[in-house]
Parts: C-alpha cells; sequence; structure tokens
C-alpha cells in the first residue's frame, strides 16, 4: 500500500528543495511538482516528493485519520 503524508516545511533549500517535519522527523523534501511553497506551509508528501499543498486544517485532519488507522504488529 501507498501512503501520502502531510508535512509541514521548516527550510527552503534552493528552488525545488525543503526539508521538512513528518512526525517530528525532519526530512529531505522535493518541491519539484508543487509552486508557491513557504516555510511553515503544509505539503502532502509521497516518496520524499511533495506533491500538494494543503492548508493547516487540512493536514490536522489528515494527521488526524492515520492516527485513527490500526496499527500493524
Amino acid at each position: 500500500m501507498c501512503l501520502a503524508v502531510p508535512a509541514r516545511i521548516l527550510e527552503l533549500r534552493g528552488e525545488t528543495e525543503a526539508v521538512a517535519e513528518l512526525g517530528g522527523v525532519r526530512i529531505p523534501v522535493s518541491l519539484a511538482l508543487v509552486e508557491d511553497v513557504a516555510v511553515g506551509d503544509h505539503v502532502v508528501v509521497h516518496v520524499g516528493y511533495a506533491l500538494a499543498k494543503i492548508d493547516a486544517a487540512e493536514a490536522a485532519r489528515m494527521l488526524d485519520a492515520l492516527e485513527q488507522l490500526p496499527q500493524v504488529a
């Protein structure tokens, strides 16, 4: 199963790279597929690529939905 998750942009590194926070972990993210992303914005990330910019409320809803999923042992 593939999963895209929300992350908050912490730092921009050039025009197409950023550092994002995902569950307390900093990850490198490519911004090649989205436009007008700034520090503090939320994006949906899949395999290291930001797929879409979303607002904070949508990010919170997505994180809440993910927390509701049963954990697999």
